[in-house]
């Protein structure tokens, strides 16, 4: 089982450059995207350009134009689709969706950035907070569980170019660090990425700014993470650099059969 997660940052945008190709390329079982930043309205007018063909197609908008929002692409029809965490000030902002197969639930997540001067720190934490509760309630009942999406977290220095220089930017704050290193390593939830390479300038987020990304001055924001108990179905986990389209990069998990 293959699947795909990957911050567009704009469907619209994305579908215009690459993405129906590598889309086809991939031929991926499901594919998680994040920042569609598209309304339920714009998708009906024009179906078959949001809707690949043979896949199903589960989402979750934002009730602002433009902002946010996650689609979740699949071979086969989910056994149940869930939106939202059942908290309005999130749901709004289309930040969760939740797709069973089987004994597994992929989740697709769109974590809150803490902003510039921080001032969306204390709800990025919330959210976390809210995630942890829903991942472990997920787990209690025996799903396994694999959530991915832009985390807006690098966790350790080496998931980014210039650890010290930003040490109080957001995305590398210490609360929201320590947030990581709890979910990760008291909980046990295992980094899908990090059990196959723990090597450095490894990157899925590059500035716009010219050169950044030929250089590789990146982040690692985007992951797939799973409860430890389904961790024996990792068979591989990978960064697709080389595909264009959006300021991330596409995230690969394969599972075991």
């Amino acid at each position: 089982m293959k699947l795909i997660s990957w911050n567009v940052n704009g469907l619209r945008s994305v579908q215009r450059k690459n993405f129906r190709e590598w889309f086809e390329e991939e031929k991926a079982d499901v594919v998680c995207l994040q920042e569609i930043k598209i309304t339920d309205e714009a998708i009906k007018k024009d179906e078959t350009f949001y809707h690949p063909a043979k896949y199903n197609s589960s989402w979750a908008f934002a009730e602002k134009a433009g902002y946010s929002g996650l689609a979740l692409y699949s071979k086969k029809e989910p056994d149940d689709v869930r939106v939202g965490l059942g908290i309005e000030k999130f749901d709004r902002e289309g930040r969760w969706l939740e797709a069973d197969f089987g004994p597994i639930t992929v989740v697709n997540s769109y974590f809150p950035n803490s902003q510039r001067d921080h001032a969306r720190l204390p709800f990025k934490l919330e959210f976390c907070a809210a995630a942890e509760k829903r991942l472990q309630a997920l787990r209690k009942k025996g799903r396994e569980v694999m959530i991915c999406g832009d985390f807006n977290i690098a966790h350790k220095e080496i998931d980014l170019r210039n650890p010290k220089s930003n040490a109080k930017n957001a995305g590398f704050l210490p609360e929201e660090r320590a947030w990581m290193t709890k979910f990760i390593d008291k909980l046990e939830w295992v980094d899908s990425f990090r059990k196959f390479e723990q090597g450095p300038d490894h990157y899925t987020w590059w500035s716009y700014r010219p050169g950044v990304r030929e250089k590789n001055v990146g982040w690692r924001l985007d992951y797939f993470l799973v409860n430890k108990e389904a961790s024996d179905r990792l068979k591989a986990a990978a960064h697709l650099p080389m595909v264009f389209g959006s300021d991330h990069c596409p995230v690969r998990l394969t599972l075991k059969k």
